[in-house]
């Protein structure tokens, strides 16, 4: 496949004055400006949420990227407020491969991704916040990326560097369908959830959960130990910031960090690392119970059912305060 070469923050093109000749002024080149990469490209509504500014071709199917992540998010923030969240580096995870599918690999806008694999590991001492927005390098390595009939699909390794060192690393495996293939494999279960989806429950606590705000909370409590039932508000800006016809994976891969920290709470647990597989779609009219249980004191597995079937299985990792 021929691959395209993406210039990093190109400068602005003069505009030539209307009514005169417009001739080049003996002067230094414009300045490269940052900017964010275009917000459909990592199916983004809000300009806010995209966290890619550039991309470079350095090699065969591996990529240099640069992002940038806000100093005060409103959700990727810790619960005390001094570092990023380390589910900050799986959402950056997967708007690299949305972008590297669209903008590189010519993954038409509008086709459904479906999502197989996500994993990360950060360095919490690399996700502190600064007096400024983090400034990201990202090495990224694209394997069998490339088309199987009408589905378009691939393994990322990613890399998040920030102040020349390594901040996190992780992992997706995923599929790009056409909307009209997304249809077919939904038929009318999506319909039915957005007609008639639960209503959310009381959530647990925030500071059990790991989270400062009771709306970010995705988790009800119920009367077993270890078990709670998902229930996000599925008017978050962040959760839910365009229209799904499911759970989206990164609210499956919340409430499993919030599933451990929920486990862990009265030892002050802290993830760093998420590994996840997702095996079915969450619907959004029936319950899924999410389950946590503890492989060592800072290992812990997640996974979600619904309707008898495994949704998705998590493995968290992380440090006791």
């Amino acid at each position: 496949m021929t691959m395209l070469t993406i210039r990093k923050n190109p400068p602005a093109r003069p505009l030539e004055p209307t009514g005169a000749p417009w001739t080049r002024c003996n002067e230094a080149p414009a300045p490269q400006l940052t900017t964010t990469v275009p917000r459909e490209y990592v199916h983004r509504s809000s300009l806010a949420e995209v966290f890619l500014t550039g991309c470079d071709l350095i090699g065969a199917d591996t990529f240099s990227l640069t992002g940038q992540w806000p100093r005060a998010h409103t959700f990727f923030t810790s619960a005390d407020g001094t570092s990023h969240d380390p589910v900050q580096a799986g959402e950056t995870i997967r708007q690299v491969g949305l972008y590297l599918c669209h903008a590189v690999y010519g993954v038409p806008l509008g086709h459904n991704v479906l999502l197989w694999s996500l994993d990360f590991a950060s360095d919490p001492d690399r996700l502190r916040i600064g007096r400024g927005p983090s400034e990201l390098e990202i090495v990224a390595t694209c394997t069998d990326f490339g088309w199987q009939g009408n589905r378009f699909g691939g393994f990322l390794q990613v890399d998040i560097h920030r102040a020349g060192r390594l901040a996190a690393t992780g992992t997706a495996r995923f599929t790009c369908v056409a909307p009209a293939t997304y249809r077919r494999l939904r038929g009318d279960r999506g319909r039915a959830g957005l007609a008639r989806p639960l209503e959310r429950r009381t959530p647990i606590p925030a500071a059990t959960a790991g989270r400062l705000l009771p709306f970010d909370v995705v988790l009800a409590p119920t009367e077993d130990a270890g078990r709670w039932l998902l229930s996000p508000d599925l008017d978050h800006p962040i959760l839910f910031e365009h229209a799904n016809d499911h759970h989206p994976g990164m609210v499956l891969v919340e409430a499993a960090r919030q599933a451990a920290c929920g486990l862990r709470s009265a030892a002050g647990f802290a993830p760093s690392a998420v590994s996840t597989e997702f095996h079915h779609y969450a619907e959004l009219d029936t319950p899924c119970w999410i389950e946590a249980t503890p492989r060592t004191p800072t290992v812990i597995d997640v996974t979600g059912h619904q309707e008898g079937q495994t949704v998705f299985r998590s493995t968290v990792t992380g440090t006791l305060r």
